[in-house]
């Protein structure tokens, strides 16, 4: 990944806080030819200082028969992103950028039984729908799951490897920094605006 000091976050709480926001994840590995990925929604857990991710996937694909073969895989969590444009800048004749926000977690994947499967589906389900509506996990006939417990599979990562880039202008004078985050607030679209707010509290610090 692109890695200068300068946009490097080093509170490994604020990355795994990012993970935990942005848990829709691409899991990247190696098949025999080209590389293969999947996205898919993630359970980021930190325990006893290690972190774990969890998930599940669709059998006999691709990237499952993948991992498979190779258990070294790559996941990309991505943030907000957006077009800084050098007119901004105390200094305009240099060149325009990209801020965006990102990290790239290493690890092994292993994949668990049919009873941890249904626990990752159990997890997921139970965050994102809650307990009590129509949909809650709780309340799927079993008819249902079993059948489905046979199509997919779940997992468990355990990150071995952490890097970040949180690209927000660090290396910007501080008035160029302050006329990138009313531009962008300016632009008003969601990207723009999120990575406003990301350099208004890196500048708060």
């Amino acid at each position: 990944m692109y890695k200068l000091g300068h946009f490097t976050e080093a509170d490994e709480q604020k990355v795994i806080a990012f993970m935990q926001e942005n848990s829709f994840a691409m899991i990247t590995g190696i098949s025999e030819k080209y590389p293969v990925a999947t996205q898919i929604p993630l359970e980021v857990e930190v325990k006893e200082g290690n972190i774990f991710l969890h998930g599940h996937i669709m059998r006999n694909t691709d990237h499952h028969k993948a991992f498979e073969k190779n258990e070294n895989v790559l996941v990309v969590f991505t943030g907000p992103h957006c077009y800084v444009s050098a007119s901004w800048y105390t200094n305009p004749q240099t060149a325009s950028t990209w801020n965006y926000m990102t990290v790239h977690a290493k690890g092994k994947i292993i994949f668990t039984d049919e009873e941890g499967t249904c626990n990752v589906i159990k997890a997921l389900t139970n965050k994102y729908e809650g307990l009590e509506t129509a949909a809650a996990f709780n309340k799927m006939p079993k008819e249902y799951i079993l059948p489905m417990l046979k199509a997919i599979i779940g997992f468990t990562i355990e990150v071995e490897s952490l890097e970040n880039t949180f690209k927000l202008s660090q290396n910007r004078d501080e008035a160029s920094k302050k006329n990138i985050i009313e531009q962008l607030k300016k632009r008003g679209d969601y990207n723009s605006a999120a990575i406003a707010n990301e350099m208004e509290k890196l500048n708060d610090q």
